[in-house]
């Protein structure tokens, strides 16, 4: 084998096998009914960079012509590709009798082995897939026997220089371990209550990516969604200061948002957490930084009525390029693919803050078989500082008042800073305060403050020097105030 490498053609599956796969080696795609197997050979043998190439199609299940069929359902082009028909109802076994996979000398009776060498010989195919080889499972007199004529038969079209593609009907009643342990790469195709997930469990010859990685197919195929490694991310960068454009909001973190950091901004709902990451976002696009927001909480107008509202210039910054928001509701994305868009904006497009809009949104849009939602999410953090990205997470506590809380996920550990927003009540009336709870980067005001939203944007006030227990959102006087 070479450090060379053989495309499958289904978009990113190459990253998870870094680069593809190796040529003259044969492939084990295994899973149960519907999780994509055909559909994955089909690109595999629709992908060539030689146009003049011949690629082989050996069919035991379905009829050629309704392959056929699938692969323009999807817009695969199977000019290239020959078939080789030896489903039950193909032409060339089309006889009351059965069929063998033993040498037809051996039995008076048609051969699979022999149909398979005469069409190899013939065709000189640069890729071949075999759908589904446990079909000859069923046609050998024992297990020694099939495991014998596979490896035979292995031998010899990689001898011709094919690569090859097996599929495997996965089943407990039917155990394909033997087939396995022949094949170079085992490719595991999963559904779970409607989740598709592809695992590599071998790779003889080459390391890849750790799975499960999401699987999605729609009008244009198979899909693959890398899950996010952070630790295969890095981009250096100088630290600097994100500043919110508010002076007195700047004053209380001593002087902004340290670059390359995660902050949560943590409240209760209509405490302005959403307003203030908006803050952020405007002063960075004042500075020709661009961010990206992902909203799982609010629509679209909604967030634009906001923003304008409180002299935010949200429209323009979107005009301008700065910023990109991007409204994501339940079952929309899979985890998996939102980590893509997300990497995406920042490695292709620029993004220098992210920000999330809400965790409890978050949450609801992923929830998926196996997917732990906190442990991604700590994942997307990590990633955020090695690629030396500002993130902004809001996160909504749901008791506007009572014993206060930083998170009610238990993510807290995530951030870097936590700026507080919490109603209050104080002089008889309803309160905003602000403060910040944790900054790991810097020494920050520890006292609270009055928050106002108007009009023309955040007001920090007067530090609540006077009051104790504000978290609890029903502070007393100290001794002495009045």
């Amino acid at each position: 084998m070479t450090d060379s490498r053989i495309e499958t053609g289904v978009p990113r599956a190459d990253n998870i096998l870094k680069g593809g796969l190796l040529p003259n080696s044969a492939t084990l795609v295994r899973g149960a009914p519907g999780a994509g197997k055909t559909i994955f050979g089909l690109h595999f043998l629709t992908t060539t960079a030689d146009p003049d190439a011949t690629n082989l199609y050996i069919n035991l299940g379905e009829p050629a012509v309704y392959l056929e069929a699938t692969a323009d359902s999807f817009g695969l082009n199977t000019d290239t590709i020959e078939f080789l028909d030896l489903s039950p109802s193909g032409k060339e076994f089309q006889t009351d009798s059965t069929y063998t996979l033993f040498r037809s000398g051996e039995v008076e009776q048609p051969s699979i082995v022999e149909a398979i060498r005469q069409k190899v010989d013939a065709a000189e195919p640069e890729r071949v897939m075999i759908d589904p080889v446990t079909v000859m499972r069923h046609l050998a007199p024992d297990k020694r026997q099939f495991r014998t004529q596979i490896l035979s038969l292995l031998d010899f079209l990689k001898a011709k220089g094919a690569t090859v593609l097996l599929t495997s009907q996965a089943a407990p009643s039917i155990p394909d371990d033997d087939l396995q342990f022949l094949a170079d790469t085992v490719i595991n195709l999963d559904l779970e209550a409607g989740h598709r997930t592809l695992r590599i469990s071998k790779f003889r010859g080459s390391s890849s990516w750790k799975g499960p990685h999401t699987v999605t197919i729609d009008d244009g195929g198979i899909q693959v969604w890398p899950r996010l490694d952070p630790t295969r991310h890095r981009r250096d960068g100088e630290t600097d200061t994100l500043s919110s454009g508010v002076s007195e909001l700047d004053s209380l973190l001593n002087g902004g948002i340290a670059t390359g950091t995660v902050t949560f901004l943590s409240g209760p709902t209509g405490s302005g957490k959403t307003t203030t990451g908006l803050q952020f976002i405007s002063e960075a696009a004042s500075n020709d930084k661009r961010s990206v927001l992902y909203s799982f909480e609010e629509g679209r107008k909604t967030m634009f009525d906001r923003a304008e509202a409180v002299g935010i210039p949200i429209e323009r910054m979107i005009d301008d390029g700065a910023l990109v928001i991007e409204e994501i509701g339940p079952d929309e994305l899979s985890i998996d693919g939102f980590t893509h868009r997300l990497r995406t904006e920042v490695e292709e497009d620029g993004a220098e803050i992210v920000m999330i809009d809400g965790i409890s949104g978050y949450e609801r849009a992923f929830q998926e078989p196996g997917t732990d939602t906190t442990r991604q999410l700590i994942k997307i953090g990590r990633y955020l500082r090695n690629m030396n990205v500002t993130g902004v997470i809001t996160n909504e506590v749901h008791q506007i008042t009572g014993e206060f809380r930083a998170t009610e996920q238990q993510v807290s550990h995530l951030a870097d800073g936590i700026i507080v927003l919490q109603h209050v009540e104080y002089r008889g009336e309803l309160q905003k305060v602000i403060g910040v709870l944790k900054m790991r980067s810097s020494d920050v005001e520890t006292g609270l403050r009055t928050l106002d939203i108007t009009e023309d944007g955040l007001r920090i006030g007067q530090e609540l020097s006077d009051l104790r227990g504000v978290l609890t959102g029903t502070p007393d006087w100290q001794t002495g105030g009045t």
